[in-house]
């Protein structure tokens, strides 16, 4: 027997955060719209994401996957997914306070007080920074190098694409320490505060998201801010890449399902040559293939979570589910804003906006390139079976 229902306390989370997200955030969508016209603030402004955050903490939504001991929810990653998947179905750009990157767990007692604590509970605001213009997918390419001089290490280089880092007021930073070794034993992970002299450089992009460039120049970090071991910074940015790819289809999985619901009500009202466009077989298949595609990723979604939760091995899942997720998502609203036609293309709805926003799904935290090779490659290693899902 196969039990695809949800528990109890996943239920109630699922509705509590779809209501929270219909009174509260969707309200904003046609503001934030007129000022994203306007060339003004991304999104919420800084006051606006506070004030959501402490109502929703009122509820006790603080830190979902945080775990108790340090004021968190603890919740398991189904739980995290179906969070994504209703915040995902508004374009506002929310998230729930009482996060922190999960490398951060790594730090010692010192560091944890330093950056770890005061990030949970909202007081800091940290950025993950390992991609290069010469390093992307191939994060083992990094160039920025730290060397060591005295009871200091010295960072100099360049990241790009760097999410937060223009408000971040510090950075987990990685640099290559041994160019000998590289990648096996030669990157080391830093935590550099923004007084220690880097600086963030915004880069305008077609979509909302507004990452930075950061720039080190002879930024000098004490040895006591190493985060892990020297040399062993690699396998804490891989834990940091690999954390909840699962995480990002599950947001779009959200938007899909509410643009679908828009074009559906659209195709109903709309008429051309005396009938409702819904009555098109055109219109019809468009509305069918996003239904299928909606079902199929959320399957793929809620599998790879299961397995996190189980904690097996879940990188094959997760890559699956990214690469389906970013071109589905990709087909769906390029359907939906067919369906509106030229209002679609208009920046009074929200369906152009959120065209650039699932773009950038099929680049960041693993191209559609990288996932098809990480999913064939585990294939012909043997690292994986075909037919092999369920065991």
């Amino acid at each position: 027997m196969v039990d695809f229902a949800l528990t109890e306390e996943q239920r109630e989370i699922r509705n509590w955060v779809r209501t929270f997200v219909e009174r509260e955030i969707m309200p904003l969508e046609a503001e934030v719209l007129r000022r994203e016209r306007r060339g003004e603030a991304h999104g919420l402004t800084g006051a606006e994401l506070r004030e959501l955050q402490s109502l929703a903490k009122k509820s006790d939504f603080w830190g979902v996957q945080t775990p108790t001991e340090y004021g968190g929810m603890g919740l398991d990653p189904v739980s995290a997914a179906l969070i994504e998947i209703e915040l995902g179905r508004s374009f506002v750009p929310f998230r729930f306070g009482g996060d922190a990157d999960n490398i951060l767990y790594h730090a010692n007692a010192e560091q944890r007080e330093r950056y770890l604590v005061p990030t949970i509970a909202g007081e800091r605001r940290s950025c993950f920074a390992i991609t290069e213009p010469g390093a992307g997918s191939d994060a083992k390419a990094i160039r920025a190098r730290a060397h060591k001089d005295g009871a200091e290490w010295v960072i100099n280089g360049e990241k790009t694409f760097i999410t937060g880092g223009n408000e971040a007021d510090f950075t987990m930073v990685f640099a290559v320490t041994d160019p000998e070794k590289g990648a096996n034993g030669g990157v080391t992970c830093f935590l550099a505060d923004r007084e220690a002299g880097w600086r963030s450089e915004p880069i305008d992009t077609m979509g909302e998201w507004g990452p930075a460039s950061l720039v080190f120049e002879d930024v000098r970090v004490p040895e006591a801010n190493v985060l892990g071991e020297v040399g062993q910074g690699f396998a804490l940015a891989m834990k940091w890449i690999g954390r909840g790819r699962y995480l990002l289809p599950a947001r779009a999985l959200g938007g899909c399902e509410r643009l679908l619901a828009m074009g559906v009500e659209y195709a109903k009202t709309r008429e051309t040559f005396g009938k409702p466009i819904a009555e098109r077989q055109a219109i019809q298949w468009m509305i069918a293939d996003s239904q299928v595609e909606i079902e199929a990723l959320r399957l793929l979604v809620l599998h790879a979570a299961w397995q996190v939760t189980a904690d097996r091995d879940s990188r094959h899942a997760q890559s699956i589910a990214k690469l389906y997720g970013g071109v589905k998502a990709n087909e769906i609203v390029d359907r939906v804003l067919q369906i509106h036609g030229g209002m679609g293309y208009t920046r009074e709805l929200p369906i152009e906006r959120w065209y650039r926003e699932l773009r950038l799904l099929r680049i960041y935290e693993g191209t559609d390139e990288i996932q098809r090779r990480t999913i064939a490659r585990d294939l012909l290693k043997g690292h994986v079976t075909v037919g092999a899902t369920l065991g």
